[in-house]
Order: structure tokens, then sequence, then C-alpha cells
């Protein structure tokens, strides 16, 4: 990573406010970075970037928003490319900041006359003439791809390729929009070296932008369509090229990325929850461990996993009348149908159709009966039901909703409530044994829930919860009082 690039700067400021946070925790604070979304990096083909970037500029022009953007293109010759589609963009959005090293007529193209575009020349010693930008910052869509081209050594032995197509970038891309307005925000300072005026538009029309709004968008759903699309589309194109020395590898890296779509829908969805930010994660871990208690195979595993982080994206529509049918025993959720384009999702997406089905038959869409349910269906609908009450009793508490002197409003909820509302939540759940949930299934939860009471370490469970805090915190199991699980659901 490039001492001094806009991915540097990023990953520098992001590792000095964990720092700081836990420093805070220490001294009895409230600071906590698990809110916010992990970076995932990745490495990507120059033509997985190509496809991906241009599906999200092409959903700028699609859904008709006027948002703030900023690119970088290495050189002038690479942004010469795309300057027409640029001017395009540009009767759309709102501002347009261009960042490439000067060159090859970088300044002489049109859009860069436009009003609301600038271009900034950037030195050629510039860490960021490396890397390679797309920040799409609206308050009804935001997109980010922030990556920077691997060097000479990384290339190793062979060295750089000689299909442009095929040159290798590491980093990341995100729709949370916090995330790309933090980075727009680190951009604008480093441009500020070259123009301040510019950078203090960029601050100025930052401010003015909603990112909780952008957070909450109807559009991702259409934007994932179109991500997926056009992947689709590069895959094609390699196939039907001669040219490639990494063919197949160009394949993976855009497949993979296609469903990586899908998860970062997810991880949006998540985050436009204030009430359970940490759902897709905390359902996946639970899911997980039942799986295991199950000695489910890893295909299941996998499956059960996967629909675990995804179920969010495809929330049931329970109005039998408004769903389609697939033959006689499985009407869809319409929001699964999104999973269905990817064939390699298809049983993912049956799987979170059927999570509303209940244990004697009275469940929807199809109205299956015990074990006829698939059984990663069963897992998912207990642990999702289960997490959803655990997080809605831990937000009403930090609310002060049902407060009382002994049980005031808190921020903070203490290990002592935390337990509780484990326990009131699965009391929930097993006042429903045999009508809703499978008897079998929530004796295991039972003991996963017991254990963690008695202190189980989550090393001492054969799974990496990496993605899970909160519900499973170390800290919080250890300190955790000496309730009973109940057998009854708790007086409302």
């Amino acid at each position: 990573m490039l001492a001094g690039s806009i991915l540097h700067k990023l990953v520098r400021d992001r590792q000095n406010v964990d720092s700081s946070e836990e420093g805070t925790d220490k001294d009895g604070g409230s600071g906590d970075s698990s809110g916010r979304t992990p970076l995932n990096f990745g490495v990507y083909y120059k033509n997985t970037l190509v496809a991906l970037c241009h599906a999200l500029e092409d959903a700028v022009l699609a859904t008709k928003t006027s948002p703030l953007m900023v690119t970088a293109f290495q050189k002038g010759k690479w942004y010469l490319q795309e300057a027409d589609r640029y001017a395009d963009l540009a009767d759309t959005a709102e501002r347009i900041v261009i960042l490439a090293a000067p060159g090859a007529g970088f300044r002489e193209h049109p859009t860069g006359d436009r009003d609301n575009v600038s271009l900034v020349d950037l030195n050629t010693d510039d860490p960021v003439a490396e890397e390679w930008h797309l920040m799409i910052m609206g308050s009804t869509y935001s997109a980010m791809v922030l990556c920077q081209e691997l060097t000479d050594e990384e290339y190793g032995p062979q060295g750089r390729p000689k299909n442009d197509l095929e040159r290798k970038f590491y980093g990341f891309w995100t729709f949370d929009p916090a995330l790309v307005s933090e980075t727009v925000a680190i951009t604008a300072e480093h441009i500020g070296q070259y123009d301040t005026d510019l950078q203090a538009d960029l601050e100025k029309r930052l401010a003015k932008i909603d990112a909780e709004a952008a957070t909450k968008t109807g559009e991702v759903g259409n934007v994932v369509m179109r991500v997926v699309d056009y992947l689709k589309g590069g895959d094609r194109q390699i196939g039907e090229t001669e040219t490639f020395k990494f063919a197949d590898s160009l394949s993976q890296n855009l497949v993979s990325n296609e469903l990586q779509a899908y998860l970062r829908m997810a991880q949006l969805a998540d985050l436009a929850d204030p009430t359970n930010p940490l759902g897709a994660a905390e359902v996946a871990s639970l899911a997980e461990m039942m799986g295991q208690f199950l000695d489910l195979p890893v295909w299941q595993m996998q499956r059960l996993r996967l629909a675990s982080l995804l179920h969010r994206i495809a929330p049931a529509q329970l109005d039998q009348h408004e769903m389609e049918s697939e033959g006689d025993s499985c009407p869809l959720n319409p929001g699964a149908q999104t999973l269905r384009i990817l064939p390699r999702l298809r049983a993912i997406a049956q799987i979170i159709s059927h999570q509303h089905e209940w244990w004697n038959g009275e469940g929807q869409p199809a109205g299956l009966e015990g074990d006829k349910i698939p059984v990663e269906s069963r897992i998912l609908g207990l642990v999702a039901s289960f997490q959803h009450e655990v997080a809605r009793r831990r937000h009403e508490e930090s609310q002060g909703v049902n407060a009382t002197p002994d049980n005031p409003k808190s921020p903070n909820p203490s290990p002592e409530n935390e337990w509780k509302h484990v326990t009131d939540a699965f009391a929930s759940c097993k006042a429903q044994s045999g009508e809703r949930w499978d008897p079998k299934l929530l004796e295991i939860l039972r003991f996963l829930v017991r254990g963690l009471q008695l202190g189980l370490s989550l090393l001492a469970i054969p799974l990496k919860m990496t993605l899970c805090t909160g519900l499973f915190n170390p800290e919080v199991a250890e300190s955790w009082p000496a309730f009973s699980v109940s057998e009854t659901a708790p007086s409302q």
C-alpha cells in the first residue's frame, strides 16, 4: 500500500480511530468501532474494474441523481478513453472532479471545459497517480471503488501484463455512504495541495449531502442488478477474446464480484437499520454454530452461511395473494427473486424464501410442514427471529422504552440486562416450540445460550466468528450473571 495514497490515508485514519476508541474503552468510555463497515480488500483485474465502474456510473444516469463525483484515472490517456462518457455524466452530476497525471491531451477534451467539471493535474510522483478511484456521493445513491495498481515488485518476475485489461489492482468497493463520505473528505484534503478553492468547494458540497438518507435508499437493489449484468457482460467478452493470457482468472474475478455485489447490498441493509446494525453477521454466526452441532456437511454449511448473510436483502412478502408462483408448491418471495439471476444463488434464494415456514405447516410461502421444510430454512428462520428479538430489546433499552427507576434508559446496556435480553428472546421462541419452530433446533439453541451463560469461550466453539460482536462479545459473556434459561415467555 503506497504511503500518501488515498487508500493508505483511509486505512491509517481508521486505525487511529480504532486505537483511540480502544483507549477510551479501557477508561470506561463507550467507544466502539464495530458499527462501521469493514474494508473488504481484494485483488481486481482492470477488466473487472472497468465493468464495475461502468455499472456504477451508468446507475447515476439511470437513477437521475445529481451526486458529487470524484474519480482518479492514473494517467490522462486513461481518462480520454472515458471522456465522452463523463460528458454524459456531467449532464446529471452536481459536480465532477477528475484526477490524473497530465499528458496525452488530458485538458484538451471538451468535457473538461464544463462548468461542473474540474481537472486536477497530479504530480508524477504523487502516489494517487497510481490509484483508481470512483466516488459517487449523493443523498439517494452512493458507491465507491478505491484501488491502487500493484507495484513492479508485487507483479513478480513475470512483470506487468502486456494486455492492459489484465493489470491488477488492490483495494475494495462499497455502497456504504458513510465510508464514501469519509474517503471524499480525505481526497478533498489531498486536492488542497493543488487547488485550495476546489478543496473548499468539495468540502462545502459534501457537508450538504445527507449520508444517512443515502443509506436508506431503495436504489441500491437496482444498482446491484446492473452491476451483476455488467460483470456478466465482461465475462462473455473474455470468452469471445483469444488475446487474454489469464482468461480463467479474469473470468473467476468477475464471477466473484457478482456475489460480492449482493454481499455489499446485504451489508448496506444492516447499516440502514439502527436497531439492528449487526443483524446479518450475528445471524450467520448463530446459524453456523447450529449447523455444526447438527454436523451438516460442508456444502450445506456454506449455503447456510451465505443465506444468513443475504437474508435481509430479501424481506418476506407474507401476503399470499401478492406472491408469484413457481409450480404448485413454491410461491416465491419477490425479494429473493433478485438472487435467482445467478445460477449458484438459486439454492440460497430457496432457503431464504422458506425461512418463514412454520413447523406445524401454517407458515408461508408454501405451507410446508415439519421435516419437509429445508433444514437450512428452519435454522435461518429460528436464529433470525431470536437475534432480532435480542436486538429489539437491546435497542429499546438504549432508547429508554419501558424504562423504570430500576431500569433507566441506557445507551450502554449493562451485562445483566444484556443477558436478560437473551433469555427473554429465547423464552419467546420456546413458547412457539412445535408450532412455529422445530423443537430439536430449539434444544440446540438452548444449549448454545446456556453455554454462553456459563462462560463458554468463543474459541472453544469450532467456528471463527470474526464478523460478530455485540450478542457474542466475550467480555460481555464473561460478566453475565447466573440467570437461568427461562422456559416461558416474559410478560409483556
